[in-house]
């Protein structure tokens, strides 16, 4: 953490590019991918980008999206509902129907797979049976 500079309140603490790369185990270029998408809004020094707390936690929920197997689009929709009307209520709410589609969505790839491996296991009992006959019950 880096001590606020450049018009930034004298008590708010910054993060460079390499800080939150370093504390959120990623890459730097993925933090500038995330930048250009407009997902994060360092201000600069030079060539120097400086992150505010703001920043931070964008990225953490940018990135607890990924987790949770969110689109980049639905995690932009997602994060940047924070700074506009309804604000965190809206942005909540918002969080609340995209977990329950992806979860619905998990559910039916779990049935699917279920399902995938039943036919499977079929499909593998019956050709172990159809060999064992044509090697002569063997």
């Amino acid at each position: 953490m880096t001590p606020a500079r450049d018009g930034a309140k004298e008590d708010e603490e910054t993060f460079s590019i390499a800080e939150l790369a370093r504390e959120f185990d990623i890459t730097t270029r993925a933090i500038r991918f995330y930048e250009d998408e407009g997902l994060l809004t360092p201000r600069r020094r030079g060539q120097m980008r400086i992150y505010a707390p703001r920043d931070r936690t964008r990225l953490k929920l940018i990135l607890r999206g990924k987790r949770l197997g969110f689109s980049l689009l639905e995690i932009a929709e997602m994060v940047t509902m924070y700074d506009a009307t309804p604000g965190e209520s809206g942005q909540l709410e918002l969080f609340l129907k995209r977990i329950a589609e992806r979860r619905a969505t998990l559910e039916q790839q779990r049935e699917d797979i279920k399902v995938t491996l039943a036919e499977l296991e079929a499909a593998e009992g019956a050709a172990k049976k159809r060999l064992k006959e044509l090697r002569g019950g063997r």
